[in-house]
């Protein structure tokens, strides 16, 4: 059965350079020492209506996530609703400008942020994350770099 709304949601086509297959490497401050490979990928949901991302990392301690992006007509703002394999739920804002995207919430407790840059023509993502416990001072989190696979 065919839902007439399973169309390209045209104020998600900036994060069209997402799309596709990725390898990730990466780093965590808490496991020195230790590189994390695993991949992502990136996809149109319900026919461009939103768009999808599936996370994995090979090695333990770093979860795997699935993450749905959509928009807000309105305020012309991104968001992004992400889920992992430990139960976790969040909600991020999301900004896209100058070949830097950027997903960030601001929570008691336990915010984050994360920046990753297009580079080598978009056919890598050199991101770096960070963390907060009391809102003010920033340690670093997972470090990603995203190499196109396809």
């Amino acid at each position: 059965m065919a839902n007439e709304a399973s169309i390209p949601n045209p104020k998600l086509k900036p994060l069209s350079a997402l799309i596709g297959k990725w390898k990730t490497v990466g780093t965590h401050p808490l496991l020195p020492g230790t590189t994390f490979h695993g991949h992502t990928t990136f996809e149109w949901l319900e026919g461009g209506a939103f768009l999808i991302m599936h996370s994995e990392i090979a090695e333990p301690g770093i979860p795997s996530g699935n993450a749905i992006f959509g928009s807000d007509d309105d305020t012309g703002e991104y968001f992004m609703l992400y889920f992992d394999e430990r139960g976790v739920s969040r909600k991020y804002e999301v900004t896209l400008r100058d070949d830097t995207l950027k997903w960030w919430r601001n929570a008691p407790g336990f915010s984050q942020r994360f920046s990753g840059t297009f580079v080598d023509g978009g056919r890598t993502i050199v991101g770096k994350g960070e963390l907060s416990k009391d809102g003010s001072l920033w340690e670093g989190d997972l470090e990603l770099t995203y190499t196109r696979a396809d």
